[in-house]
């Protein structure tokens, strides 16, 4: 099937959806705005239409998306996975979305490859793997939430949208392209965006919501954070890194860190910035990767940290201690050095 989903496909979803009515929405493991935000507009679009849906998180998201209307229905699935296996097995739709890899959703990788529910996968990260019976993907799109409301429109219900779906919408859009500011941006996203508003989002609210709500704690970690930084300027690039003691002792919560690599990329001659997060519990250093111009975040990622993402925008891991992965990532940098330093900003 082509990455674009072809209109055969819309017609048998379409069909799907007249004759089924338990429907279960899953996005990937440790869910982000758009996550959230694609899963919560087409919850409220297929609820609105009658049917039975759930939405199940592999695990928590960060308490900034905690406002989103609907957000208190999501089950969580290592909170109550009997129960979520359940839903998941008596589905008759599984929609996917924002992932295109069934292991990014963890544990829940195992029921969601035996169900026998019809997969409709919704997504717009690079290389979908085939597990869905009906593809929608476009890396082309700058968000899944961008997606969701183009799959609202070929489905025509684009009349049907709430202010509840275009908030959850605007927050997915707003949160992937970082405020708009990304080469994902096209000028179809700004009519999506404005046509959100126009059904009921409200920017400037959602904007508070999402960037403006800072706990103490949540300060002090930037603070830290930035005393961290080491900047590289042969390489044109910039980091960050985060112990796990400086979590702990800062009461680190889920999403806290969100945001944080872009104080490094803010640099002027920044090309590359990287954050590096000790997760002790998991065995794991978490990294996010940000780039400017064409520098491919997503083929480093790919290349040396199990990782991926978009060309800009990516995130990976290594099972090597803080100092090592640290070391590793220095170590690697040369090979880029002709890309990055011949980036024109």
């Amino acid at each position: 099937m082509p990455l674009i989903m072809i209109e055969q496909s819309i017609l048998e979803i379409t069909s799907d959806l007249s004759k089924a009515n338990r429907i279960v929405i899953v996005p990937h493991k440790g869910p982000d705005g758009d996550a959230i935000g694609s899963t919560l507009g087409l919850y409220h679009f297929l609820k609105d239409k009658g049917h039975d849906v759930v939405v199940i998180s592999p695990n928590d998201y960060p308490q900034f998306l905690k406002w989103l209307p609907g957000q208190e229905n999501i089950l969580i699935y290592e909170n109550q996975r009997e129960h979520c296996n359940s839903l998941i097995n008596n589905a008759e739709i599984i929609f996917t979305l924002d992932f295109n890899m069934l292991d990014r959703t963890g544990e829940m990788a195992e029921p969601l490859a035996a169900a026998e529910a019809t997969i409709v996968m919704i997504d717009h990260h690079p290389e979908p793997s085939d597990y869905a019976d009906h593809t929608y993907s476009d890396a082309g799109m700058s968000s899944t939430c961008q997606m969701v409301y183009k799959f609202i429109q070929k489905l025509r219900g684009l009349k049907s949208i709430t202010p509840e779906i275009a908030t959850c919408l605007y927050t997915g859009i707003m949160t992937d392209t970082g405020s708009f500011k990304y080469r994902s941006v096209t000028s179809d996203t700004h009519v999506v965006v404005a046509d959100l508003i126009a059904k009921g989002a409200d920017n400037t609210l959602i904007h508070q919501k999402i960037y403006d709500t800072y706990s103490e704690n949540r300060l002090k970690l930037l603070g830290i954070a930035l005393q961290n930084l080491v900047v590289i300027r042969e390489y044109k690039t910039a980091y960050i890194t985060l112990s796990q003691e400086e979590l702990d002792e800062n009461n680190f919560q889920k999403g806290d860190t969100e945001g944080f690599v872009n104080f490094g990329l803010s640099i002027e001659g920044v090309v590359l910035a990287v954050i590096f997060i000790e997760h002790k519990q998991d065995g794991l250093i978490k990294m996010s990767l940000r780039s400017k111009g064409d520098f491919s975040v997503n083929e480093l990622a790919r290349a040396h940290f199990s990782g991926g993402g978009h060309l800009n925008a990516a995130g990976g891991k290594s099972d090597l201690s803080l100092e090592e992965t640290v070391q590793k990532f220095n170590h690697i940098l040369p090979e880029y050095i002709h890309e990055l330093s011949n980036r024109e900003l």
